[in-house]
């Protein structure tokens, strides 16, 4: 089923985006695969910010023992940042890990597939976004896959593996391959809104941010219930605040546009929210305060 020896060939991967999800993905590819790593944002701040983050989550794994000095040291000497597509170096593989957005995912797939040796390998990390669509704007579609990490990614060890329509064999059993590599256990989904995880968390998101809409629960008592009623670790209103509420909005309405059910449609409330600017942790608030955590 997998291409060991494609997936063995592969040394160097570009990472699309700094934020939260590139950064993660970047730093399993350079500390678990030993690829050398180059991360590409437009943004020389969120390149800082982000290096900074790998950099304290290296520090505190080897403050628990979890790893060496030297093997810190090793990491951060594979990875490199550039502010572009055109200053890019050769990539055998890249992982773009932008924000849900097709239109801008379609245009660095249209850039990245004019740079990169026709042979390279394009994973895009959607959560929700046709596999098949992203790819009809590469220079070879067949070369397009979707790659699904899980955040946050050094500790979640799932990766959905998502083909699109034009995906050859070749590309997935490397994607598979790569995915191992990286110590991940891989699961397969067809291309459809949403694929397996967001097809069924997303909607039980939303549904609890309804239920706080209506005034069914306190957000305190909600999370509860789901987190020693059902076993969940976590709430999912406080899950939907890690996520990012605008990310969970972005994929409801992706759920909602392709698949025409009124079932999908977004929660008022978590509209509400992206406007007023409580897109979660990562803003310092969102269902809830994390103001004093910053």
């Amino acid at each position: 089923m997998m291409s060991s020896n494609s997936a063995n060939t592969i040394k160097r991967m570009c990472v699309v985006g700094a934020g939260q999800m590139g950064i993660g993905i970047g730093l399993v590819a350079a500390r678990v695969a030993k690829l050398d790593v180059q991360f590409i944002d437009s943004s020389p701040a969120q390149l800082e910010k982000g290096l900074a983050f790998l950099d304290k989550l290296l520090v505190k794994d080897v403050a628990r023992g979890r790893c060496t000095e030297d093997e810190r040291a090793d990491v951060k000497s594979r990875i490199s940042t550039v502010t572009s597509i055109g200053e890019m170096a050769g990539a055998d593989f890249v992982v773009e890990a932008v924000s849900e957005n097709v239109e801008l995912k379609r245009r660095i797939f249209t850039e990245l597939s004019e740079k990169l040796p026709l042979d390279a390998i394009l994973a895009t990390n959607t959560s929700s976004i046709s596999i098949t669509k992203i790819a009809s704007a590469a220079r070879r579609p067949e070369n397009v896959i979707g790659m699904h990490f899980m955040n946050p990614v050094p500790v979640m060890k799932l990766v959905e593996i998502i083909p699109g329509l034009q995906t050859s064999k070749e590309t997935l059993d490397t994607t598979l391959g790569l995915a191992q590599r990286m110590g991940k256990t891989t699961t397969m989904s067809q291309d459809v809104p949403g694929f397996i995880a967001n097809r069924l968390l997303m909607p039980y998101i939303n549904e609890a941010v309804i239920a706080l809409q209506e005034g069914i629960a306190t957000k305190e008592d909600i999370d509860t219930t789901m987190k020693l009623g059902t076993n969940n670790p976590m709430g999912p209103l406080t899950l939907a605040d890690f996520i990012g509420l605008d990310t969970c909005l972005a994929i409801m309405k992706v759920l909602h546009t392709e698949l025409g059910d009124s079932k999908y449609r977004p929660a008022v409330l978590l509209q509400k929210y992206v406007d007023a600017g409580w897109l979660g942790v990562k803003s310092g608030k969102g269902i809830y305060d994390y103001s004093s955590k910053n």
